[in-house]
């Protein structure tokens, strides 16, 4: 492709209209005719390896200062915004042939795109899916590394969606993907706000930073669905400017719920929309998942579904891996397995499970190392409001000492009257669990959801599915 179809008049070079074969951030990948640009990360400038990026074959640099590169440079106001732009034009903008959706908030991202995506596809329409689980082009599934893809890998991807047919595409807009202008040239048909939670404060710093991430998306969009039971979505939507709905399990609002009956494998509710009310079944338990269902209901009725449509469509969706998930046991007690992993996340996992409990409540979490060190005991806090007993461990340590980490969750049970154990182990403790659960005990292992791994000390992965733990755990029990 040439220089001058790539910058589509976004930056101004004195190079000829040469041809360029790539386009990159990563020394690694530049080959003979590359497109190089600079970008400045939170670790790494990229502006250090611009004389590499040549000597390896770059035809071009782009970066925000003169390198002494002469003719070569391109030098822009923002290498990374320009590299978002130059990514889509590369893939001849596969963002504008589908139907976007972006989802983003702290809590409730994958549970509602899943839903959206299904009930899209039941109802003939191709969809792809982007999350922090898997992503998804129809009915195949793709390996994902992060919640949203680097930018090139975001434009190839959003390429094979359209070169697959797909009409829609529903995705989870993480903070950081906003921030760092992952999304390109994207612009979002519909753009929806779940709630805003401490989490990710090692890299924002501050709630409010973590409030102007997410808020970018609503600049980027055509129209806006807010939750208003979170204190900075009615923010949010005092300050949206585009078309905009809101939804809520707590108060009146454009759709809202009504009647709530919660139960240990499901919900039932009224949803009220104007004038009009029907009665919504689900196969997810919790009040949270109402607040998620009738976000994904919202949505695709905007989408042009017909209302039956969509009540047929929730009521056969079985839900999503790692959240609220019933791991079978065949014993006289339930184990859950759910990703929470963020103080409110967990007291809402636990206050839903608290309302239909029979016996004990047990919860079972950590606190992943390298991350934001503030919510841990806040973490232990919340869980102690509905649980009984708590079973504190690791989650994914990384290059901290999982000792450390317990530690400090356990600074937030000072004056706490609450029985718990510690085992550092997360193995162990899932196997203690087990071995000392009581008949009607509801055990949630909380925080590692979806996740078949653990991440331990610089980097390494290790093999850890929850499932297969417990399944191991129960042959211990028979031994």
């Amino acid at each position: 492709m040439k220089l001058y179809e790539l910058l589509e008049n976004n930056a101004e070079t004195s190079l000829d209209d040469i041809e360029i074969v790539s386009v990159t951030d990563d020394t690694r990948k530049i080959i003979q005719g590359s497109i190089f640009f600079c970008i400045k990360g939170e670790h790494f400038d990229g502006h250090t390896m611009a004389e590499e990026a040549v000597k390896k074959g770059a035809v071009a640099v782009v970066c925000e200062r003169d390198l002494g590169l002469g003719e070569l440079q391109i030098i822009t106001e923002n290498s990374r915004t320009l590299y978002g732009k130059v990514c889509s034009a590369w893939f001849g903008h596969p963002e504008k042939k589908l139907k976007m959706i972006g989802v983003t908030g702290t809590n409730g991202k994958t549970t509602i795109t899943s839903v959206i995506k299904h009930i899209l596809t039941e109802n003939g329409h191709k969809t792809g899916l982007i999350g922090t689980i898997q992503n998804e082009i129809g009915n195949e599934v793709i390996h994902t590394d992060n919640t949203t893809p680097f930018t090139f890998d975001f434009m190839e991807l959003l390429d094979r969606m359209v070169k697959a047919e797909c009409e829609y595409v529903v995705m989870e807009v993480s903070s950081f993907g906003l921030v760092q202008n992952r999304t390109g040239s994207a612009h979002f048909d519909i753009a929806l706000f779940t709630n805003l939670t401490q989490d990710h404060l090692d890299y924002h710093k501050t709630m409010e930073d973590y409030y102007q991430a997410k808020k970018i998306l609503f600049g980027i969009c055509d129209k806006a669905f807010i939750n208003i039971d979170d204190e900075y979505g009615k923010r949010l939507f005092d300050v949206t400017e585009c078309e905009k709905v809101t939804f809520s399990v707590m108060e009146e609002a454009d759709f809202y719920s009504d009647i709530v009956k919660l139960k240990p494998n499901g919900s039932c509710f009224r949803l009220c929309n104007g004038k009009t009310s029907h009665i919504i079944k689900t196969n997810m338990v919790g009040l949270f998942n109402v607040s998620n269902t009738i976000g994904a209901i919202a949505v695709c009725l905007e989408a042009g579904i017909a209302f039956e449509n969509i009540i047929a469509s929730v009521m056969n969706y079985g839900g999503v891996k790692g959240r609220c998930e019933v791991i079978p046991t065949g014993r006289d007690f339930t184990v859950i397995c759910d990703y929470a992993h963020t103080p409110d996340a967990l007291e809402n996992v636990l206050q839903s499970i608290n309302e239909y409990k029979t016996h004990r409540l047990v919860c079972l979490f950590g606190c992943g190392g390298n991350r934001d060190k503030d919510k841990r005991p806040k973490m232990a806090l919340s869980a102690s409001k509905y649980a009984d007993k708590l079973i504190i461990t690791s989650d994914n340590p990384r290059d901290e000492k999982p000792e450390e980490i317990i530690k400090e969750i356990l600074g937030g049970l000072n004056g706490v009257k609450i029985p718990f154990d510690v085992a550092t182990d997360r193995r162990n403790a899932i196997y203690h669990a087990l071995q000392t659960a009581e008949k009607g005990d509801i055990i949630v292992l909380a925080g590692k959801g979806h996740e078949d791994y653990q991440i331990l000390a610089d980097g390494r992965h290790i093999h850890f599915d929850e499932r297969e733990v417990v399944a191991d755990g129960l042959k211990l029990l028979d031994d």
